[in-house]
């Protein structure tokens, strides 16, 4: 495709221009309460027991007194949290990452109002297909007093899905790619590694015992299934996750929304997530995982380290490879700065990699931590 040409995706990327710098606004959230049932489904799908999430009586003895949410929980309080990436008919979207910035902890019954502003559209050198487009939003996260929880810079990439799939089908073909397998007794080393995971929970980890250098425990997640992506799915509640009556009226809002299974029947780009054949078409080999869920297992990461005394104050995460069905991911970090400014806080470094030692996905996180020294 000619970038001079006067293509259909040209005018429709003029057309999406026009939109910066407005408030976008979609579908009914998906939540709108932090409830106990809504917490307690989030936790779950992530993997993530702490019992600062899930039991009362625990969770008040803690410095919050209440229930908190997961701090990637957010995600679920609006379908375009995780970067507006609408405007192009026809170009399939894939989430990139975000940049959060927390501010205070979502508490139990808190009610999360969703700000998402259409922020840059930025065209991208691309070798995974033909073009690309890089989409950005920024967000904000309030609750009903009007107290900031979050804001932060979501984006998705948005890529000529023929391209892409034509690009794969020869990649399939000279270096095929096969779901990864499991013995029995590596899934019973698998189990057991779930069974020591290390969570530091009412034990505060010190600002003044944090030595730079010195690397997380590690975590777990997967090997990755169609179930896991469905789980996500009960929690988050997707983008395009409608049935009957009120998918066909989606539909006629937006035909090129449903692609055509091998039924006949129109399903959503979505099915990427638990469909082999959909993936394909989007460039990738098997179904795959969802960005912010992958982001959120980092989240994980850091909660389980710092302690239910510490708290999350940004988490900045890139997503650049595609976690497969069948991917085991080892969620890994290290800390690499200590400040006493605005608060004793430590910065990391994190990364998640899958069994073939690539690096899915990396960014940076500051968490403040509990002080001796502020204590004396």
């Amino acid at each position: 495709m000619s970038r001079s040409s006067p293509t259909a995706i040209d005018a429709a990327v003029a057309q999406l221009r026009r939109r910066l710098g407005q408030e976008v606004t979609g579908p009914p959230p998906y939540l709108t309460e932090a409830t106990r049932d809504a917490i307690r489904h989030w936790a779950e799908a992530i993997g993530d027991d702490n019992p600062l999430w899930l039991d009362a009586a625990y969770a008040r003895t803690t410095r919050w007194g209440t229930i908190l949410a997961p701090p990637t929980m957010l995600y679920a309080f609006d379908r375009l949290s995780i970067g507006y990436r609408g405007g192009l008919p026809g170009v399939h979207a894939m989430f990139g990452g975000t940049n959060w910035t927390f501010y205070h902890p979502t508490r139990l019954g808190d009610r999360v109002i969703v700000k998402v502003i259409f922020k840059d559209l930025i065209e991208r050198p691309s070798t995974f297909a033909g073009r690309a487009w890089q989409q950005i939003s920024a967000i904000t996260f309030t609750n009903q007093d009007g107290l900031r929880l979050a804001s932060s810079e979501s984006w998705g990439m948005r890529t000529e899905r023929a391209a892409a799939s034509a690009r794969t089908a020869v990649r399939q073909n000279t270096q095929p790619l096969t779901p990864a397998t499991y013995t029995a007794a590596q899934i019973r080393e698998i189990m057991e590694r779930y069974a020591h995971e290390a969570r530091r929970g009412p034990t505060p980890r010190y600002w003044e015992d944090v030595m730079v250098g010195e690397t997380l425990p590690p975590l777990l997640k997967g090997p990755y299934t169609v179930t896991t992506a469905i789980a996500f799915e009960q929690a988050w509640g997707g983008l395009f996750i409608r049935a009957h009556g009120p998918w066909y009226a989606y539909l006629r809002r937006h035909p090129a929304a449903g692609l055509p299974n091998a039924q006949g029947i129109p399903e959503p780009p979505e099915a990427v997530h638990w469909d082999h054949d959909y993936a394909r078409q989007a460039g990738v080999p098997f179904a795959y995982d969802y960005g912010p869920e992958r982001i959120s297992w980092l989240a994980h990461l850091l909660t389980n380290w710092m302690g239910d005394d510490g708290f999350l104050c940004q988490l900045n995460v890139q997503v650049r490879r595609f976690n497969m069905v069948g991917d085991l991911t080892t969620c890994r970090g290290t800390v690499t700065a200590k400040v006493l400014q605005p608060s004793p806080r430590v910065q990391c470094e994190i990364r998640a990699e899958n069994q073939r030692g690539e690096r899915t996905a990396f960014g940076t996180a500051t968490v403040e931590l509990p002080s001796r020294t502020l204590l004396s």
